[in-house]
């Protein structure tokens, strides 16, 4: 049978110039054969063979050839040429579309170790000029990100980066992730002044069981067998690195469970935020028609909305760093002079200071950005797991000689068994099983 060949014409109208069938390299035979009976009956079908490969022509209506003596009546030039395509490099162009995410996601979650180990051994450094100021350096993180997330939004929306309709989208969510970030910084707050600096760190682990839970019932979202046991084997690997020390256990008999569970709370706080925030990635694909919504729009409206509710606090905040509210003023203004490092009496003893606290609001605003980046191209639950395995880094970290920590801490007894488990459970969640093309959850379209 003769080959049959088509030309679809693309733009807003398509001209009626008849076409001429052209010789075909790659000819589609069709050839009539019976089909199988139904009811002891006979009908016809037709099967489509094509032969080596399967193409389309797509020209436009004006600028395209059809051959002949009028060809060049049609169109002021030549216009674009032949488009072929073919099923095999459309399933070549997904597979690398797939790879070249993972590789993003990687590179991502490789960034967002690296600034999480810096935020976590900056912040016990800045602690060193400002170790009787820590209201003071919470509130100037707080209070700083909202000057500088909204000062690059602004130079983002006049280089076209951020449009008219990210602006426009609506705020109460982004309420939500201010009044659930500023929650969990209270309560976090208040369950930090008695339990130590290990057991915060093994509650912490309960930040990834939230957002499990959490995405399941919001997002509807599921997850594999191995998914699952990773993160398990991810947490435990860190509570064994860190709970390996004699006193852990008793200072978390110590502590109490009331502040136990407060604390725990203050992670359910911040895992919510987060869940909230891939919401807004969701519902921003839908409302921008395809497009994503820059993340200085979700850091800037939630850190002002946090700052204000951290505000609406202050009152009360300050007792739970045992500070009046009478002397608030005055702390914050030695604060600034400890930050600052001015000379006079109210100075003494902040060596290290302007230079470590500033590297650490730095750091500290880098990992946020890169903690977002993150969890707007992979889940809330793989920016997690990169989180967490910052935790036995930085461990290690404190065992070497810093400058102004004096002696190094000793390595826990446990850390290589813990690193062990942790790396395993990373390994078993990135484990894509045969005839699932990744690991990795969907990003937000």
């Amino acid at each position: 049978m003769a080959s049959c060949y088509r030309r679809i014409a693309i733009g807003p109208t398509a001209l009626n110039i008849p076409v001429q069938r052209p010789k075909s390299r790659y000819p589609v035979e069709i050839p009539v054969f019976p089909s199988r009976s139904y009811n002891n009956q006979f009908s016809f079908g037709i099967a489509l063979r094509p032969r080596n490969c399967e193409r389309v022509e797509a020209v436009r209506p004006e600028g395209r050839s059809e051959g002949g003596a009028d060809a060049d009546k049609v169109g002021p030039g030549p216009g674009p040429g032949r488009c072929f395509y073919s099923v095999e490099d459309r399933t070549v162009e997904v597979e690398k579309g797939e790879r070249n995410r993972a590789v993003e996601v990687v590179v991502a979650a490789a960034m967002t170790v690296v600034f999480g180990v810096g935020n976590r051994v900056l912040y016990k450094l800045a602690l060193v000029p400002l170790k009787r100021y820590p209201f003071f350096l919470a509130q100037l993180a707080t209070f700083g990100y909202v000057v500088v997330y909204f000062s690059v939004m602004y130079l983002r929306y006049h280089a076209g980066i951020v449009t008219d309709e990210m602006l426009s989208m609506p705020k109460v969510p982004f309420l939500g992730v201010g009044l659930l970030e500023a929650l969990a910084t209270v309560t976090g707050m208040a369950a930090g002044a008695i339990l130590s600096g290990a057991s915060i760190t093994i509650f912490s682990q309960t930040f990834l069981v939230w957002q499990i839970l959490l995405s399941i019932v919001f997002l509807g979202r599921r997850y594999r067998v191995n998914h699952l046991l990773g993160c398990f084997l991810v947490a435990a690997g860190v509570i064994i690195t860190v709970a390996s020390g004699s006193s852990t256990g008793h200072s978390l008999k110590e502590a109490g469970i009331f502040w136990s569970l407060m604390m725990i709370v203050s992670f359910l706080l911040q895992a919510a935020g987060t869940v909230l925030k891939e919401v807004i990635f969701l519902d921003g694909a839908q409302r921008l028609k395809g497009g994503s919504v820059d993340l200085f729009v979700v850091n800037s409206y939630g850190s002002a909305f946090q700052a204000l509710f951290i505000g609406l606090l202050l009152p009360f905040l300050p007792k739970l760093w045992g500070i009046p509210f009478s002397q608030l003023a005055n702390y914050l203004k030695d604060g600034a002079a400890c930050f600052l490092n001015i000379g006079g009496t109210l100075s003494s003893g902040c060596n290290g200071a302007p230079l470590l606290p500033l590297l650490f609001v730095i750091v500290n605003i880098g990992f946020n950005i890169s903690l977002l980046h993150l969890l707007k191209i992979s889940s809330a639950v793989v920016s997690s797991l990169a989180s967490t395995f910052s935790v036995p880094i930085s461990v290690y970290i404190f065992t070497l000689p810093l400058p102004y920590l004096g002696v190094a801490s000793p390595l826990p007894t446990g850390f290589v068994a813990g690193a062990i488990v942790l790396v395993t459970g990373l390994l078993i969640y990135a484990w894509s099983p045969s005839g699932s093309s990744s690991a990795l959850p969907s990003p937000p379209t």
